[in-house]
C-alpha cells in the first residue's frame, strides 16, 4: 500500500518505509528526521517544472501532464519505491500546504498504476 502524507504529520503505525519526494528540504524539519537515502529528489518534478507550477491550482491539469511525462522518463529512479511497495507499505512525504494539488499525489497514482500493470 502507498500512503501520502505531509512530512509535518506524525509517524503512523501503517507508514512502513517513509520517503520524502520533493526537491527542496522542508523548513522546520531536521535532517535527522529521515535517513538520507530516503530523500528521493530524482522522483520529484524537475526544478523548471516546480518553478513553473508554483503551486497554482489553475495550472494543475498541465502540471499533471508534464510531471507524468517526466516520470515516464525515469524508470530507474522509481525502482526503489516500486520494490519497497511490493514488500510492504510505503509513505510518500511532501511539504506543500495544498493537500489536493501536489506532486506526491500524482506520484502515488503513477506508482499504483505501475504496480497494477505488473499484476495484470
Amino acid at each position: 500500500m502507498i500512503i501520502v502524507k505531509r512530512i509535518y504529520d506524525p509517524v503512523g503505525a501503517q507508514d512502513g518505509v517513509r520517503y520524502f519526494v520533493e526537491r527542496l528540504w522542508p523548513r522546520g524539519i531536521k535532517s535527522e528526521a529521515l535517513p538520507k537515502e530516503n530523500w528521493l529528489k530524482d522522483v520529484s518534478p524537475s526544478a523548471e517544472l516546480r518553478q513553473w507550477f508554483n503551486h497554482d491550482p489553475e495550472k494543475w491539469d498541465e502540471f499533471q501532464r508534464r510531471y507524468l511525462q517526466e516520470l515516464n522518463g525515469r524508470p530507474d529512479d522509481l525502482k526503489p519505491l516500486l520494490e519497497q511497495a511490493r514488500r510492504g507499505n510505503v509513505t510518500l512525504l511532501y511539504s506543500a500546504r495544498d493537500t489536493q494539488h501536489n506532486s506526491a499525489l500524482l506520484l502515488k497514482d503513477f506508482l499504483d498504476q505501475q504496480l497494477q500493470s505488473v499484476k495484470d
